[in-house]
C-alpha cells in the first residue's frame, strides 16, 4: 500500500512546472493558511553539485517567492551515526558558510542550528507517542541503513523519520521541499498530523510536498547511482569546493561508453547523458540546445567544455564559501539570530501542543 500511494504522489507532482518557470513552485493554500517552507540539511561532508543543483538552487528561488522561509542545519539528525564533537562543530558552520555562499539570504530566509531550538527534540517524542513501530519498520531509510551497521542500527535511527516530521509541522509548514527518496518519509509526516488532528481537533496544516525532481545529477563513476558525499570513490563527487584543476580531472575521469558522439539518452547512455544534464543544469539551458551545440565534438572534448561549464558555475561560491569559513563570528551571529526567530514561531506552537494534549 504504502508503494503504492508512493507512485500515485510521484504522479501528481512529476507534472509540476519546472522550477525557474514564470509559475509559482508551488499551490497556495487557502487565504486564511500562512505559506510556510521548512527543510534542512545535514552538516556532514562538504555540499556537492548533486545538492547544490537539486536542492539549494531551489531554495533560493523558494525563498525569493515565499515570505516565510525555515532553513535548518540539521545536526540532530546527523549524531544518529558516531560524530566527532569538534569535527561537527565545524561542520555547522562550514554548512551554514556553504548555504550563503549559495544563495540563502538570512535576511529573508530563517536559517538556523536545528539543535538550539529545544522543541524539535521535545515535540518529536511526542510526536513518537503517536507513531507505531509498524509503520516505521516499513520506511526504507531503516531497512538500508540498520542492514549497513554492525549494531543493527541505533534507536535514533529507527526514530528519525519522527524527528523529521516534528521538524516540519514545528512550524505549521504547509510545503516541504524534497526529492522522490523522501516521499515515503513526507507521507509519515502527513499521517502523524492527520492522527494529531483527529484526537485533538484541527490544528496542523497537511503539508505538500514540492518534488526537487527537475534536476537529478549522477555519479561521475556509476552514472547509474546519484552523486553522494559518501562515495567511495574520490573521483565520483564534485564537491562544490573543488579546484579548476580537480573538477577537469573529475570529468575527464567520468565514465561514459565507447560511442564518440554526444548524444541524450539515459537509458542506453547514462554516462554521457549525466554529462548532458549536468551541462544543462549549470547554464540553464535544455539537453536539446546542449546537445545541438555539441555536434561534431567527440566525448573527451565535451567533457572539458562540461568541466569549464562547472568551474564557472562554482568558482564564484567557491570563493564566498573560503571567505565566509575565515568569519566565524558572523556564521555564529546568524545562527544565533536564526534560531532565535525560529524559536519565536516554534515556542507557541509547541506551547499549544502541551495544552491540546493535557501537559499544560
Amino acid at each position: 500500500m504504502a508503494l503504492s500511494r508512493t507512485r500515485n504522489v510521484l504522479k501528481i507532482y512529476r507534472r509540476l512546472s519546472a522550477f525557474g518557470s514564470s509559475r509559482s513552485l508551488f499551490t497556495a493554500p487557502s487565504q486564511s493558511t500562512t505559506v510556510r517552507i521548512f527543510s534542512g540539511i545535514q552538516p556532514t561532508g562538504i555540499l556537492h553539485l548533486g545538492n547544490y543543483l537539486g536542492a539549494i538552487e531551489n531554495w533560493v528561488k523558494l525563498q525569493e517567492e515565499c515570505g516565510s522561509v525555515f532553513y535548518s542545519v540539521m545536526d540532530l539528525h546527523s549524531i544518529t551515526v558516531p560524530q566527532d564533537p569538534a569535527t561537527l562543530q565545524e561542520n555547522v558552520l562550514n554548512m551554514t558558510a556553504s548555504l550563503i555562499a549559495c544563495g540563502i539570504n538570512p535576511e529573508r530566509s530563517v536559517l538556523f542550528q536545528q539543535s538550539v531550538v529545544s522543541e524539535h527534540a521535545q515535540f518529536c517524542w511526542i510526536l513518537g507517542c503517536l507513531t507505531s513501530m509498524p509503520r516505521l519498520l516499513h520506511l526504507p531509510q531503516w531497512k538500508v541503513k540498520s542492514a549497513g551497521s554492525k549494531s543493527g542500527g541505533s534507536v535514533g535511527l529507527f526514530t528519525y523519520p519522527v524527528l523529521q516530521a516534528a521538524d516540519i509541522l514545528l512550524y505549521k509548514t504547509t510545503h516541504v521541499p524534497i526529492g522522490e527518496d523522501q516521499i515515503q518519509h513526507l507521507e509519515l509526516t502527513k499521517d502523524i498530523a492527520r492522527i494529531f488532528n483527529n484526537r485533538y481537533g484541527e490544528f496542523f496544516p497537511i503539508p505538500k510536498e514540492i518534488l526537487n525532481s527537475a534536476k537529478k545529477i549522477r555519479s561521475l563513476r556509476d552514472p547509474t547511482s546519484k552523486m553522494s558525499k559518501s562515495d567511495v570513490q574520490p573521483l565520483a563527487t564534485i564537491s562544490i569546493t573543488d579546484s579548476p584543476d580537480d573538477i577537469m580531472l573529475k570529468f575527464r575521469k567520468a565514465v561514459t561508453d565507447f560511442t564518440s558522439e554526444v548524444t541524450f539518452d539515459p537509458e542506453s547512455r547514462p554516462g554521457v547523458s549525466n554529462l548532458i544534464a549536468v551541462h544543462a543544469a549549470v547554464t540553464g539551458q535544455s539537453t536539446e540546445e546542449i546537445v545541438h551545440q555539441s555536434v561534431g565534438l567527440d566525448t573527451a572534448q565535451y567533457k572539458a567544455v562540461v568541466a569549464d561549464a562547472v568551474i564557472q558555475k562554482l568558482a564564484p561560491i567557491r570563493s564566498e564559501i573560503h571567505r565566509l569559513t575565515s568569519e566565524r563570528g558572523y556564521l555564529c551571529s546568524i545562527l544565533t539570530h536564526g534560531a532565535d526567530r525560529a524559536k519565536e514561531m516554534a515556542s507557541p506552537v509547541f506551547h499549544d501542543v502541551k495544552k491540546l494534549i493535557g501537559l499544560s
